[in-house]
């Protein structure tokens, strides 16, 4: 399974973990927008940046931007999300979270791009020429929506995994994001078709728990 984010995202060193000797459980867990309004919570601050920074630095890549300058628009994005998130309050009526995030992305992306008009970056006109190309896809929202659902689907699968055999993950994996035949997969781990089935199935559905739980939190 390759691993899912381009690099680390690091956080400000405030946010350290506190040891309470109780972990959350699934039906008691708080939401995760609550509890990053605690400063002081590493465990939600990790879990929100290792779910949210990837898909900031991606469109800040799809804007021209290299890997260094969307590193440094992701970690502007998540500072302003640090400094808003005592206020969080959830209100339906005006949107969701993920909505006001492209909204915080945008506008660091387009300071970075009225800076790269201003100072145009090195490799002349082709450069400039894709730097105004990327500026404003059409279909910004609908594509981050997908890749907001994409990463999920891959953050959940990175948090199950340990839980099973070698053999049924590879059963999952090959048979179901590979898209594999099955009886290929089969005969190459030693599985009857009927296991094979049986393991896609427990492992979709364990992914699909963890962000049914996820989603409900945010």
């Amino acid at each position: 399974m390759p691993h899912f984010a381009e690099r680390s995202w690091a956080f400000p060193a405030i946010y350290r973990q506190r040891d309470s000797g109780v972990a959350d459980s699934p039906t008691t867990r708080v939401s995760l927008l609550v509890r990053i309004r605690d400063r002081c919570d590493a465990e939600a601050w990790a879990e929100f940046v290792e779910i949210y920074a990837p898909l900031v630095y991606a469109l800040a890549r799809r804007h021209g931007a290299q890997d260094a300058d969307a590193a440094d628009l992701t970690q502007e994005v998540l500072k302003t999300v640090m400094r808003t998130a005592p206020s969080f309050v959830y209100d339906p009526q005006r949107g969701s979270f993920r909505g006001w995030l492209l909204t915080v992305a945008r506008n660091q992306v387009r300071k970075w791009l009225n800076a790269c008009r201003r100072h145009p970056p090195s490799g002349g006109v082709e450069s400039q020429r894709l730097l105004e190309a990327q500026a404003a896809p059409a279909d910004e929202t609908a594509r981050w929506d997908q890749e907001y659902h994409q990463r999920l689907f891959e953050w959940a699968a990175e948090k199950v995994r340990p839980s099973f055999r070698p053999a049924t993950w590879q059963a999952f994996w090959q048979t179901t994001v590979e898209n594999r035949d099955v009886r290929v997969v089969a005969a190459a781990l030693g599985l009857s078709l009927g296991a094979v089935y049986i393991a896609r199935s427990r492992v979709l559905a364990r992914i699909k728990e963890q962000v049914q739980q996820l989603d409900e939190q945010l």
